[in-house]
């Protein structure tokens, strides 16, 4: 009895702070306190010598705390205490970091100026100001509120990017993966835009570009500003356009095929990187029940659609009719849209109709039927969309690009977990995991005969998936949610779950094994 009572004082207790986390919390606080004093214009004398104070002091301090917190200790993911801590279980600390979070980006989005952005030529001023000196080192332009962001973005990635390599120091997957995001992150999303824009002059101008950042998930790419200032740009701008169209149509499906959606949702893009990283002490908020999961799979698809017909409404809008000068009209166009989606349902409902549940087999053909009445709509000279394609693009940008992947999908990770945008709204997650459900060699393999059911796996699933289940049956996880970050792997116990690239035949086993390997169990099952 006193063995049990001195243990669950062990684990409450180990919600407290040591001495040297306390102090590593209070040099990461000064440095956060430095840039509140610029948010309210304190005017400091150096700037560039005041940023790098600030971003250093928090910085060092992460780094001392994440030393702190898990160099002590031996090699093993250590969640002590993780609902014991009111920041990560949705206690006074995580409603507080929610709302001041969610407040950020709301100022972020539609209020620049309280964050000190010159307007109409002006100076910046505040915490804006703070940020010129490094974005004229590296783009020789003044800063803006999305360089401040960016910047910040970034620096959470790789000094919680830095404690996620030490708590799974362990595992060699989770390694490479969280090396990869921080690389691609520091790199493609922050330096090579900057450096893109420092070659822009009176003759050449690019517009920022991440190269990573693919469409549906940068939506705005094929606009006729965009495409009229990549075309303006010359070979490279073109190459650009391009590479664009190659990302979608050849090295996303190759990609996906070979490794699933993980290639791009764990190892490559920015929000899952940060999701990954500085989202990780939240991941267990995930909502598990199958109504989140029916949720997840209406809305997500909602808003591929949503996008699909948007950035076709947009395309439409600036393509003429004059065959003898351009090629691509917007009858090629259309009939290239309507032939593209016929020949992808129309594959899926031949040769993998049996893949999909009913209620993705109804959404499937409900959404198709919708995209293409309104494309035959044009056959017919009736009006194309019941909306301005400006005005599709601009509710698209504020509903989803702002609200939901901003405001709701970062401000939210200490309520809701840490991927509520790739769960609900992230339309690249959305293609990305019809590919890998239906065409795509990754699996996750179970051996239910280890099964022991603790749960580590379901609880800290990020995507909401119910793993134990699967788990426990010996069947293959197949999920066109998961991001395969392989955390349900690294926390198990028993070695029960692996991740695996292997042939498409036998893939999806819904079977029940409640025995491990039992042939005449699983003959008793076959003939019910």
């Amino acid at each position: 009895m006193s063995s049990k009572i001195d243990q669950n004082l062990s684990l409450a207790n180990s919600k407290q702070l040591s001495t040297q986390q306390k102090l590593a919390s209070g040099i990461g606080i000064l440095g956060l306190f430095i840039l509140v004093l610029a948010l309210f214009n304190v005017n400091f004398p150096n700037r560039a010598i005041t940023l790098t104070l600030a971003l250093g002091l928090m910085a060092t301090g992460a780094i001392w705390f994440a030393n702190n917190a898990y160099l002590t200790k031996s090699k093993g993911i250590k969640n002590d205490g993780v609902y014991f801590k009111s920041i990560s279980s949705r206690g006074l600390v995580g409603w507080i970091t929610g709302i001041a979070l969610t407040s950020f980006y709301i100022v972020l989005y539609f209020k620049p100026a309280w964050l000190g952005l010159g307007v109409d030529g002006a100076s910046n001023t505040g915490l804006v100001a703070l940020f010129d000196p490094l974005s004229k080192l590296l783009s020789g332009n003044p800063a803006s509120q999305w360089f401040v962001y960016g910047t910040l973005y970034t620096l959470a990635i790789l000094i919680f990017g830095y404690k996620f390599l030490l708590k799974y120091r362990h595992n060699k997957y989770e390694q490479l993966r969280t090396g990869s995001v921080m690389f691609f992150q520091l790199a493609f999303a922050f330096l090579i835009p900057e450096f893109m824009a420092r070659l822009n002059s009176d003759t050449f101008s690019l517009p920022y570009y991440d190269l990573k950042n693919i469409w549906p998930l940068n939506y705005y790419n094929f606009e006729q500003y965009r495409v009229d200032n990549l075309i303006s740009a010359g070979d490279v701008g073109v190459g650009l356009l391009i590479f664009g169209l190659v990302s979608i149509f050849v090295i996303t499906p190759i990609l996906t095929y070979k490794y699933g959606k993980r290639w791009y949702c764990s190892w490559v893009c920015g929000c899952g990187g940060l999701a990954e990283t500085a989202g990780d002490s939240f991941r267990q908020l995930s909502d598990k029940s199958t109504f989140a999961w029916k949720v997840e799979r209406w809305v997500v698809h909602s808003v591929l659609v949503f996008v699909v017909l948007m950035t076709t409404a947009v395309v439409y809008s600036y393509l003429g009719d004059d065959s003898s000068r351009y090629w691509l009209t917007k009858n090629v166009f259309l009939y290239s849209v309507a032939g593209l989606l016929t020949l992808v349902f129309a594959g899926v409902m031949l040769f993998k109709h049996k893949e999909l549940g009913k209620d993705a087999k109804l959404g499937a053909i409900g959404y198709f039927a919708i995209i293409i009445t309104l494309i035959a709509m044009h056959q017919f000279g009736m009006r194309l969309f019941y909306f301005e394609a400006e005005t599709l693009r601009s509710s698209y940008g504020f509903l989803i690009g702002s609200i939901f992947s901003g405001v709701i999908g970062t401000g939210f990770y200490p309520i809701f977990g840490n991927r509520v945008w790739c769960r609900f709204g992230c339309p690249m997650a959305a293609i990305l995991g019809f590919q890998q459900r239906l065409f795509s060699k990754f699996r996750i393999t179970t051996n239910g005969g280890q099964c022991i059911s603790c749960g580590n796996c379901s609880t800290y699933c990020e995507m909401g998936i119910d793993v134990r289940a699967y788990a426990q049956k010996g069947e293959n996880i197949v999920r066109s949610s998961c991001v395969g970050c392989g955390v349900c792997s690294a926390v198990c116990p028993r070695g029960v779950l692996k991740l695996e690239n292997d042939s498409m035949e036998g893939r999806i086993n819904p079977k029940t094994i409640l025995l491990g390997n039992d042939v005449d169990l699983m003959d008793l099952l076959n003939q019910k």
